[in-house]
């Protein structure tokens, strides 16, 4: 399964971890994802999606 918000998109980003010794090597940021159970059409899914769009109120829930 891919590593992708549902509402925004929002996926793996890339970078460089850095030691103390200046040293870098590639590295992947994940996005924070929960799987929730959203109401889609009158009926309940289970899709993953970020915090931030949990936090940001940009679905709503399935009781």
């Amino acid at each position: 399964m891919a590593n992708f918000c549902y509402v925004c998109n929002k996926g793996p980003a890339t970078g460089n971890t850095v030691s103390n010794a200046n040293n870098k090597r590639k590295r992947r940021f994940m996005p924070n994802l929960q799987r929730v159970r959203i109401l889609e059409d009158g009926r309940a899914v289970r899709v993953r999606v970020c915090t931030r769009c949990l936090k940001a109120g940009k679905i709503r829930k399935a009781p």
